[in-house]
């Protein structure tokens, strides 16, 4: 395939007038001549940028990574993909060990039968699992089950790594709770490690990313806030420059002012867009589940019964037009919503950029409103 007359996004100078080629399913450096038969797509001026990457989301369309089934893979993977988000590597929520181990099962199955993310399969690449619990605080449990938060278990991380071969890429924990110092010590070579749903101070915070870890849950949300005296985790990210911190920017979670903060503290280099959205996302209004408790929908805003915010029914797509309508610059919304998210999961070689030799997903952006135009998956065109 070839991309002809596209703005695409590049690392290192923003949006580049250029001409793409994708072969055999990667990004290449071949020359623009055609080859007979093959497939040449002209982007009429509009902006092409890689396929995002979420790494933190539960459910869309009706269905919950949870749920541990392949046809809620095959939906969420199909619904992700056809709003521009090519790689997911979706959240587990605190469940029990028996039925986080059935998930990860669940998962490394569902990849290994769709590994290339190809083969006349439309659905988003499958790259890695993140388990949101069950290893955090009761105090900041969000919209967590409460029954099955435990201390953090090396052994149990263990035999879920062992269920999942290894596709468990990221884990949410609690720093200040029993045993997550050392948890996080002989852990963080292994899978990298976020901190959040934490009622944690800023020295316990220092010290856990001093340990490794390297990454923050939903920033502001489910964490002390950030003052003056007590600037908590987000302090003690700031001042940890391996760090980088997600943000829900859909509108309800965090407030445009505090998205703009964040950005600037942080910097484009370091922030994540996630969309941490449930199952009722591209769905109506109405009753729903997430973790096993009840949730109600209604617009933008899903809530438990007790008004606590239960994750968001807003796409990764939309969370990063909602950035940008928020005052973050394009290039930066773009960036951190794909190889930003990629290289803090360790997949940034194959995911997130328009580079040779990285898996030729990309999504053609309108210049006019970023709606979506073509998405493609591995030189594939994919139906919309």
């Amino acid at each position: 395939m070839i991309i002809k007359n596209a703005y695409v996004f590049t690392l290192e100078q923003g949006f580049v007038k250029q001409d793409i080629v994708i072969e055999n399913g990667y990004f290449s450096d071949r020359d623009c001549v055609p080859l007979e038969g093959e497939v040449v797509i002209d982007a009429k001026e509009d902006y092409l940028i890689p396929g995002l990457v979420d790494v933190h989301f539960h459910g869309c369309g009706g269905y919950d990574f949870s749920d541990g089934t392949k046809e809620a893979l095959d939906a969420m993977g199909k619904y992700e993909l056809q709003n521009g988000i090519t790689a997911i590597c979706p959240a587990a929520m605190t469940l029990s060990e028996d039925m986080l181990k059935g998930v990860c099962e669940n998962a490394f199955e569902y990849a290994s039968d769709n590994q290339t993310g190809t083969r006349g399969r439309q659905v988003s690449r499958l790259c890695g699992i993140h388990l949101e619990g069950p290893f955090i605080a009761k105090e900041k449990k969000g919209a967590q089950n409460p029954a099955y938060i435990r201390e953090p278990d090396i052994s149990m991380f263990h035999r879920l790594q062992e269920a999942a071969h290894g596709l468990i890429r990221l884990i949410t924990i609690a720093p200040e709770t029993d045993h997550a110092m050392e948890f996080i010590g002989e852990l963080h070579g292994q899978v990298h490690i976020s901190l959040g749903h934490t009622a944690g101070d800023y020295d316990t915070a220092y010290e856990a990313f001093g340990l490794g870890a390297d990454h923050v849950t939903h920033c502001f949300n489910a964490m002390p806030g950030f003052t003056h005296r007590a600037p908590g985790v987000i302090g003690a990210a700031f001042d940890t420059t391996h760090v980088m911190p997600e943000l829900i920017c859909d509108g309800v979670h965090v407030h445009p002012s505090a998205v703009r903060a964040a950005f600037s503290l942080f910097g484009a280099e370091r922030m994540i867009l996630i969309s941490d959205s449930m199952r009722a996302t591209g769905m109506s209004d109405g009753a729903y589940t997430l973790g096993g408790l009840g949730v109600q929908v209604k617009g933008n805003r899903a809530t438990l019964e007790d008004g606590t915010l239960a994750g968001s029914v807003t796409n990764l797509m939309d969370c990063m037009r909602t950035a940008v309508d928020m005052g973050i610059p394009l290039e930066t919304a773009v960036r951190c919503a794909t190889y930003n998210p990629a290289k803090s999961i360790g997949i940034e070689a194959l995911y997130g950029r328009i580079a040779v030799g990285a898996y030729g997903d990309c999504v053609l952006l309108s210049r006019t409103d970023l709606s979506v135009q073509n998405v493609i998956l591995g030189g594939e065109l994919v139906t919309l």
